[in-house]
């Protein structure tokens, strides 16, 4: 039998909205994180806009599988032990040709590990975070509590333990010995 790892399937909703003020001299509209929703049926498989205005466009992106792995378990710990555990979302701008008539903010990909945000920010990526309703905090927290297993606390060793080095990073020694010899005989 396979390996089925625990997972669910979401839509991402981006948001387009107006700059105003100064900065809008340089740029007038960006996009952003609004929401990570459970996936429905009806939402289809094509990102399609849900609303629009003067100030702002809401995009609806289907079917992102979110799975878990038990290598991942601190990641996932890192998350659920905040004070907001969250979504977090890696998107990119794309021109999706004939979705709309200009470039869009698309989604990547959609993870609850903190290990996974910090590897796309590594990489220079765009990583915004929303909040995860209760339903998945807990969903993840069940799987934290099966397979994440805590670090052992490391005994620090005193320090009359450590070797001395010099202050060029060489090994030093010292010696309790009288040296002989010199003028005091």
């Amino acid at each position: 039998m396979p390996n089925i790892r625990p997972s669910i399937e979401v839509a991402v909703v981006m948001r387009r909205e107006r700059i105003t003020g100064p900065a809008s001299r340089w740029q007038t509209w960006r996009w952003v994180l609004a929401e990570v929703v459970p996936h429905e049926a009806g939402f289809g498989a094509a990102p399609r806009l849900l609303y629009k205005n003067d100030s702002e466009e809401r995009w609806l992106h289907p079917g992102y599988k979110v799975e878990l792995f038990k290598d991942d378990a601190e990641g996932y710990y890192l998350n659920v032990t905040t004070q907001a555990p969250c979504w977090f979302v890696l998107w990119r701008m794309e021109d999706e040709a004939g979705v709309a008539e200009e470039p869009i903010a698309k989604p990547v990909m959609v993870s609850l590990s903190y290990y996974d945000a910090g590897r796309w920010l590594d990489a220079q990526e765009t990583v915004e975070q929303v909040p995860a309703p209760a339903s998945v905090v807990e969903w993840l927290q069940a799987f934290v509590d099966e397979h994440h297993v805590p670090e052992p606390k490391r005994r620090k060793r005193p320090e009359s333990f450590r070797s001395l080095t010099d202050r060029f990073g060489n090994p030093a020694s010292i010696s309790t010995e009288k040296k002989t010899g010199g003028a005091h005989g």
